[in-house]
């Protein structure tokens, strides 16, 4: 969700508040602190993680602001391009040399309506890039979001140069114009079928409708590059609250497999919910839940809102059908949240248990949180990105961390993807952060906020954009 800016009075007020409840190092006794260095201890060596190989950090966003939920994406077709999207307004950056050198792309903010974000983006089977995001004047009642709702819908804008220029008009997927009664469309997902199946070339976009009674999961599709959109259908068999909270349908994300089996899933309670379509998104198998979580929605120390949304990502290589499905979400059933995959080798009949991603120990009181996932189409192996406090044992300061796995998501490997931790301040960094890969060579892209002024209001906001390159490919010894 696209946030307007928070009430600076209430953040004082927590802020003030939460200053008293924290206790100076220096008052507590020494036995307590003779109690407490082994913890210290477990935390600072939890945190000396490897960093990721041929690590490349680059701002997107050089000048801070308030800039926040990027998405990734590189172009299967030639590996060399690699489209970012993030908000406020929506926004484009582009790279044309595998990451190396960013540019700006313009005119991709609706000129028609104030704002735009919650921004996604993919690759077709032409090597189009394709931006998906949501825009409106102004929101409804916080996290009820129905409630007042003013014009809004669903846009997506096409590159057919790989990221470089944009078509000048947006196309609706979906729009509701200023009536009373309408309902607010928000967090879209958009898909592409990259294969040589019977549907390549389609491309979804998932989504919540929120209304004034209830949240549900609506779905469009084109057949025609993005030029045209089906009409919407509700694809959940449960609706969801009407709030931006647990208990909503929302967190849509999905995946074609290689030959067109498109599956979608998204957060309904404490369940992920499953669906899948082998007809190119006409129709639907009825949702299903396929693994159970703690609630979705959690509250993270100095960070104004978070989640666990899920994603679901396929390994192509296993035949006409594919290989193993992977779903990754967070949730806090260990007291701190943690990052978990399941799998199914079965194409979605059956999957184990949950597997914790994040390698530090257990119970460390440590929050890891806004996870993305992906899987690279060409070596199988599993990538996510995630914000990882384990060094810090007051659990405010973040740093990014990239964890993959090469045997199916069983196991996991957590790498640094920056060292230098950063405190949110309480901002707005969420919903979404972003990975991809091609032939092990993993782009991330994330919020961080920066510090402001020393006389700078604490409800400031002062974040960048940045995109992380990883290359486990050079650093793989060579093949005898």
């Amino acid at each position: 969700m696209t946030r307007c800016p928070v009430n600076p009075t209430a953040i004082l007020l927590r802020k003030n508040e939460d200053s008293t409840k924290r206790m100076s190092w220096t008052a507590l006794p020494f036995a307590a602190l003779v109690m407490l260095l082994p913890i210290l201890a477990l935390r600072l060596s939890a945190q000396a993680l490897a960093p990721a190989p041929g690590v490349q950090l680059i701002d997107l966003t050089p000048q801070p602001g308030y800039f926040t939920e990027p998405s990734i994406a590189v172009n299967p077709r030639n590996p060399q391009q690699v489209v970012a999207a993030f908000q406020d307004n929506a926004h484009i950056s582009y790279s044309f040399d595998a990451g190396r050198h960013w540019q700006a792309a313009s005119g991709i903010a609706p000129p028609n309506y104030r704002v735009s974000g919650d921004v996604s983006v993919t690759y077709d089977n032409k090597g189009h890039a394709i931006l998906c995001y949501i825009a409106f004047d102004r929101l409804g009642t916080t996290n009820y979001w129905a409630h007042n709702a003013t014009r809004n819908g669903i846009f997506v804008r096409r590159s057919l140069d790989g990221g470089q220029t944009w078509e000048a008009d947006h196309i609706p997927v979906a729009e509701q114009p200023t009536e009373p009664g309408i309902p607010f469309e928000d967090k879209p997902y958009i898909v592409a079928d990259e294969g040589d199946d019977p549907y390549a070339g389609n491309l979804y976009v998932g989504w919540t409708r929120w209304t004034i009674e209830d949240s549900q999961m609506f779905f469009s599709r084109s057949t025609d590059g993005g030029k045209t959109w089906s009409k919407p259908i509700e694809i959940d068999h449960h609706r969801g609250l009407p709030r931006d909270d647990n208990g909503a349908d929302e967190g849509f994300e999905g995946v074609v497999g290689p030959d067109g089996t498109l599956y979608a899933v998204w957060a309904d309670g404490d369940h992920i919910l499953l669906t899948i379509s082998h007809d190119g998104g006409a129709t639907f198998d009825a949702p299903r839940s396929i693994v159970d979580t703690a609630p979705i929605m959690f509250k993270v120390e100095d960070v104004d809102r978070s989640n666990g949304f899920p994603q679901i990502a396929i390994d192509p290589r296993g035949g006409g059908s594919g290989g193993r499905l992977v779903v990754a979400w967070s949730d806090y059933r260990n007291g701190g949240v943690d990052v978990f995959c399941s799998v199914s080798e079965d194409h979605g009949q059956t999957w184990s248990p949950a597997v914790r991603v994040n390698s530090d120990p257990l119970h460390d009181g440590a929050d890891h949180f806004f996870q993305w996932m992906t899987v690279d189409p060409k070596s199988g192996a599993v990538y996510l990105v995630f914000y990882d406090r384990r060094g810090d044992p007051s659990n405010r300061q973040s740093i990014l961390t990239l964890a993959r796995s090469t045997d199916g998501a069983r196991t996991f490997s957590n790498y640094a993807w920056t060292e230098q931790p950063f405190d949110a301040r309480d901002a707005f960094i969420g919903d979404y952060t972003g990975i991809a890969a091609f032939n092990d060579r993993v782009y991330g892209t994330w919020t961080e906020e920066r510090p402001g002024p020393a006389n700078d209001k604490p409800w400031s906001h002062h974040s960048v954009v940045r995109v992380g390159v990883a290359d486990f490919a050079s650093a793989a010894p060579p093949k005898p």
